[in-house]
């Protein structure tokens, strides 16, 4: 007999052993494992539509659970691209999340949105993108810089674009000194 077949041998031997004499295990007591099932580097995710790509997404590191959900622990950033493929938006977060099952992203931290062709810049803890509406949105505290104006406010929707947006429970506005930004 050879070497591998004596090992196949001792080993199913060992497993009728351990099977045969062991307690029942109360399945009770076993913790369903909920975290990350794989993890990327250095990922970026492209969205199109009729073959014109419409939004790119990308991230230092991300996570997959087994609900399909996903997360970005170091950061996501999004692109939104017009019909000829230019750059119209931005939207970075300190942190990201995909929620697979309502299609829906979330940044967290330090979340920022920049409209390249209007030079509109948002600011939030908190940001929702909806892919399916093509709107994005928050209920917490905004800051919002259009040209030489600031308006400060809690929960605002736009579109993905932000080329118009409505920003609820308005605080203030106030306009720009020279070399000051958001």
């Amino acid at each position: 007999m050879s070497i591998l077949g004596r090992f196949s041998f001792a080993f199913v031997g060992l497993l009728f052993c351990l099977s045969s004499c062991g307690e029942e295990v109360d399945s009770s007591i076993l913790e369903t494992y909920n975290g990350p099932i794989s993890l990327a580097f250095d990922i970026e995710l492209l969205h199109s539509d009729s073959t014109i790509i419409r939004t790119q997404v990308k991230a230092k590191k991300q996570m997959e659970f087994g609900t399909g959900d996903l997360e970005f622990p170091e950061g996501i950033e999004i692109f939104f691209f017009d019909k000829e493929g230019n750059t119209i938006n931005t939207m970075r977060a300190d942190k990201g999340f995909y929620d697979k099952t309502k299609n829906l992203y979330r940044g967290e931290g330090d979340v920022q949105v920049h409209n390249l062709e209007k030079d509109q810049k948002l600011s939030s803890e908190e940001l929702f993108w909806d892919p399916n509406t093509k709107k994005i949105y928050t209920s917490k505290f905004v800051t919002i810089q259009e040209k030489e104006t600031i308006f400060n406010g809690t929960g605002m929707e736009a579109d993905q674009g932000f080329n118009e947006y409505k920003l609820f429970k308005v605080t203030d506005s106030r306009t720009i000194l020279p070399g000051e930004g958001l």
